[in-house]
């Protein structure tokens, strides 16, 4: 018999997410659904997965071992959560109130708040203080069922600072237990000591910042958002095809905001996803379908934002893209830790 340290026994229903992957439009509803099923662990690793019988004659609890009554539940595997910025200082509250009032995020920004106002927190914070700020809200993503979470630099947008969020997030996957996926985002917004100069940063990510990271071997990915006002198609194009060069992964905020064309970009880029796509045109979703680029939908976005347009999901399954959820858990548009929140959000709103 196999020993275990932890048994949940009796679950209604235990998803073990077998079948193809990644998973597109019919085969999403494949789940691989046990009813009346147990689960067994020894020593972090899953031994058994099946009904009670078998779990009966297999597998042997130690007396010091965890038990667990699953009737009523539903046990599932950890969420993994593809899309955050986590190591951030600072607050947006008064955003919030400005949008009930009607101001729109690009007004904000206009203003000089948005991303802006967490790039002046971000810089002022030690990199101390994004430690403890981000432990506290891995602890939360954790309790909500996270267990693996991407997570974005972002909001530096200098090397010092871009370096300091990025070996927060070196140090944050050392000693809690979330896994944590790097990505650097200096691509994030443009700097405003750069704001009338933004070709210069543009050379100052691809020549000076990008090889920094990739010599620190500070990030798995790197991210752009390729937006009106923020970074165009050519110049989100440039600084995609200096990350390949140098040995990212990529992955592009596409079509958020405005039909720009962000999500075939990736696709021809061979991005790893394409995030948000609220404005996704038909020629996109055409691509995304016939790519492995991700279609990663945020419905909390437009939920934070209160926008009544929401990303295309039904279309994007039926025409077979690979679809996946995220929070994008930022102090700006979407201040959520939950995946189960997402997956409700995507139900109502999505109609997934």
């Amino acid at each position: 018999m196999k020993s275990a340290d932890l048994a949940v026994v009796n679950c209604e229903q235990l998803l073990t997410c077998k079948g193809q992957i990644p998973k597109r439009a019919d085969a999403l509803q494949d789940v691989g659904l046990l009813e009346k099923a147990c689960i067994a662990s020894f020593k972090g690793k899953i031994i058994f997965l099946g009904e009670e019988k078998k779990f009966k004659k297999e597998v042997r609890l130690e007396e010091d071992g965890i038990y667990i009554d699953g009737t009523g539940l539903v046990a599932l595997p950890g969420f993994v959560d593809s899309h955050t910025h986590l190591p951030f200082a600072g607050t947006r509250e008064e955003e919030f109130v400005l949008r009930i009032k009607g101001y729109s995020y690009q007004e904000l920004a206009k203003k000089g708040l948005g991303i802006q106002t967490t790039v002046k927190a971000t810089r002022q914070a030690s990199k101390k203080e994004l430690l403890s700020l981000s432990l506290n809200r891995l602890d939360s993503m954790l309790l909500l069922g996270t267990t693996t979470a991407e997570a974005k630099s972002g909001y530096g947008l200098n090397l010092e600072d871009e370096i300091k969020q990025l070996e927060a997030l070196e140090e944050l996957n050392i000693v809690h237990p979330i896994d944590i996926v790097p990505t650097f985002m200096g691509a994030h917004e443009i700097p405003e000591e750069y704001r009338s100069r933004k070709n210069d940063y543009i050379e100052l990510l691809i020549h000076k910042i990008l090889p920094e990271v990739k010599e620190k071997n500070l990030a798995e990915f790197f991210d752009v958002f390729c937006e009106e006002g923020v970074f165009s198609l050519d110049e989100t194009r440039k600084l995609v095809r200096a990350a390949k060069a140098a040995g990212f992964k990529i992955k592009i905020h596409a079509d958020e905001f405005s039909p720009l064309g962000g999500a075939k970009l990736a696709a021809e880029e061979e991005a790893t996803s394409a995030d948000h796509l609220i404005n996704i045109t038909e020629e996109g979703i055409q691509e995304l379908a016939r790519s492995q680029t991700v279609a990663t939908l945020l419905p909390a976005v437009s939920f934070f934002l209160m926008h009544e347009k929401k990303a295309p999901a039904r279309k994007l399954i039926e025409e077979g893209a690979i679809v996946a959820l995220a929070t994008d858990f930022n102090p700006g548009s979407s201040m959520t830790e939950s995946m189960l929140f997402v997956l409700q959000l995507a139900v109502f709103t999505l109609k997934m």
